[in-house]
């Protein structure tokens, strides 16, 4: 049974100059929308490391159980029992993720009425793109973390059965199966999200540089950290 969640957040700091008129343009005010969901994305980033640090607990716990005989059922029960309350806290953790993440969506959603005041075509065309983008990104990201749910409420369901002295191989091998399909799905819908927030920062530069809206990138986390569940996933810039 293999499997960890890992997380790496691509911290970046933006510096803007924009250029002084009377006014805001729309290009500007869809800028202040997108930074303003990225802003509201640090609650999202800051669950990672201590997501991550429970995953690493909990796994440490489980290679313990299976080096138990049924012999030692009081230990098994004991470590059974403090692995579902790892779990739940890390539900709770996803919990907070997913209110960060339909926070930023409603913010996004602002650009929207500005974008039909965007007089160039071309800048138009992008920030069109880049609209689309962002909202698959939140469609993969809700896929996500109806996944990653779906494994937790798996994951405990095999620590309750892990209490049952009469447990059944066959019972117990089944579960784990259909485990290791809920980690499938978790690895398939992270690689999504991060493919689109991929796709998205760099459509964002895009729209900045077709806008003449002058930003400085300066990347000021450069962690590289090592995943195993569900492998990289990836905040926006």
């Amino acid at each position: 049974m293999i499997w960890k969640k890992s997380l790496i957040i691509m911290a970046v700091t933006l510096v803007v100059i924009l250029s002084a008129c009377s006014g805001t343009s729309a290009s500007e005010q869809i800028y202040n929308h997108l930074e303003k969901a990225v802003e509201l994305e640090e609650t999202f980033e800051k669950q990672q490391n201590p997501i991550v640090a429970l995953e690493q607990k909990e796994q440490e716990i489980y290679n313990k159980i299976i080096e138990l005989s049924m012999d030692e059922y009081d230990k098994m029960k004991e470590l059974s029992e403090e692995a579902i309350a790892n779990i739940e806290k890390r539900e709770k953790k996803i919990g907070l993720e997913k209110d960060s993440m339909q926070a930023s969506k409603k913010e996004f959603m602002k650009m929207e009425d500005e974008l039909a005041d965007l007089e160039d075509k071309s800048v138009r065309k992008k920030a069109d793109k880049l609209n689309t983008v962002m909202s698959d990104r939140y469609d993969a990201y809700m896929k996500l973390h109806e996944a990653y749910s779906k494994s937790l409420s798996l994951e405990k369901e095999l620590y309750t059965m892990l209490q049952d002295k009469k447990l059944e191989q066959k019972s117990l091998s089944n579960h784990i199966e259909e485990l290791n399909k809920a980690y499938e799905k978790v690895i398939e819908t992270n690689n999504k999200f991060n493919e689109l927030t991929n796709k998205y920062n760099e459509l964002k530069k895009d729209f900045y540089e077709a806008a003449e809206i002058n930003v400085k990138y300066e990347d000021t986390n450069n962690k590289n950290d090592e995943k195993e569940k569900s492998g990289k996933n990836e905040s926006a810039e």
